[in-house]
This record gives C-alpha cells, structure tokens and sequence, in this order.
C-alpha cells in the first residue's frame, strides 16, 4: 500500500494519544525543548508533520514552524489544533515538496524518514531538507536503530514491545532493507486489529553518508532528545546535521 493509502481517516483518528505514547509529557517535552533551541529565532519545517504533536507545542513556545504533510487526513486533524495562518500546511511528499521561505531548522520526528522505501527518495529528502535550509542550518532526524542482531538464522521477525492489549512486532526482509510493523491491539475477546506499516531501514552510518551527498556534515547525535550517550545498545538516536 502506499503511505497515502495507510495514512488515511481511521489511521488519523486513532494517531493521537493525548498524555500517552509518544505524546507522554516524558517523550514529547524533551523533543519540543531540544528543537526550540535548535530552532532558536529561525524559522522551522518539520517532514511529516502529521497531526501536529510536535508542530503544535513548539508553535506554542514561540518558534514559527511550516509543514510538509502527504495525508490529507493527518492534516485535517491538525486543523482542528492549529489554523493555516498558524502553521502552514503544504500536502506532498517531503522528498520534493517545497514550502516558501528559509529556514534555520528541518525536522523529522518519530523514525518518518523510514517511510520513505528505498534509498533514492531518502537520498532526495536530505536534499530537500538542504533546499529549505539557510547556510549553517540543521536537519534533525529522529530514527531507530536496525533490531538485526536479535534475529537468530531463520527467525525473520522481532516482538519490540509488548502491554496489556498490545503486542508491536516487526518483520524483516534483510535483502531489500525493508520492515513492515505490526500493532495488534486486542481485548478480552478473540479478535485483534492490526495496524501495519512498511519502512526502509537505514544504519547511521549509511544515513551519515545521505547526508553528506547532500551537503551535510554530522553535527552530534543521542540516544534520545533529552541528550543521553548514544551507545552500542542505544535503540534510536537523534542525529543533527548541519549545512555548510
């Protein structure tokens, strides 16, 4: 399916989750904190804006932020939030789209980049970030670390979090650098829905390098936005580039 096919009404009723998830004060604070001082008095974008988690509260604290969002669903939510005037929208691919204006800031949030599913259009997003961008701007991504060494020879899936009516799992095709995620939410009965969603995975190392063709050089990168070391067991990272 396409991403526009994935991202549609019903997924967009369902992505927020006020106080929870990824919109938990623990996960959302420390992520409108780094990028606001990132952002400083410069202008923001962020790719796949979505419904506005992120757009939202860093509007609130004053920075001015823009958005690329490719579902029309997504972006109806967000109006329902923030008013064109306020953060404005331009619905397309975040590997081409462009929005008018310069920036000091691009953002991508929540391991997006990865739905973007072969390398050619990661590629064209760096370089798109770098085309809103003025000279010594940053491009911020936000992205997990392949699961590769818990899967044992013949073992093509890994459970990467479990709770009481949830189960999230991922299945591996290791020769194209492809995952889809699988969110099985159940309850009490012996039905569950699932939810998928196809990424491309990408090494840092190998995102380092997209981001150099594009005119980049890494300038520090986490475990998290709250700044821990990002080590050899980290699971995500948060990676800061910057233009020459």
């Amino acid at each position: 399916m396409r991403q526009d096919e994935i991202w549609d009404d019903e997924a967009a009723r369902r992505y927020d989750t006020p106080g929870s998830g990824m919109f938990a004060p623990e996960v959302l604070d420390p992520t409108v904190d780094r990028l606001a001082a990132l952002a400083g008095d410069g202008a923001a974008l962020e790719f796949a804006v979505g419904t506005g988690r992120v757009a939202v509260p860093l509007t609130e604290r004053g920075v001015r932020v823009s958005g690329i969002e490719l579902s029309v669903p997504m972006v109806a939510r967000l109006r329902t939030k923030a008013d064109a005037a306020t953060i404005p929208v331009v619905v397309g691919d975040m590997a081409g789209a462009t929005v008018p204006g310069e920036f000091s800031l691009v953002y991508l949030v929540y391991n997006t980049i990865a739905n973007l599913l072969d390398q050619a259009e990661q590629v064209a997003c760096f370089r798109n970030a770098a085309r809103h961008l003025g000279p010594g701007g940053r491009f911020v991504i936000e992205l997990w670390v392949p699961e590769l060494r818990k899967l044992p020879p013949g073992q093509a899936a890994t459970v990467w979090h479990t709770e009481p009516g949830y189960i999230g799992l991922d299945t591996y095709d290791v020769l194209r650098q492809r995952v889809v995620s699988h969110h099985f939410r159940f309850g009490d009965g012996r039905e569950a829905r699932v939810f998928r969603t196809p990424h491309r995975y990408i090494w840092p190392s190998e995102l380092d390098l997209m981001g150099e063709l594009a005119g980049f050089t890494l300038e520090s990168r986490h475990a998290d936005f709250a700044g821990a070391e990002f080590t050899e067991e980290s699971r995500s990272h948060v990676s800061v580039y910057r233009l020459a």
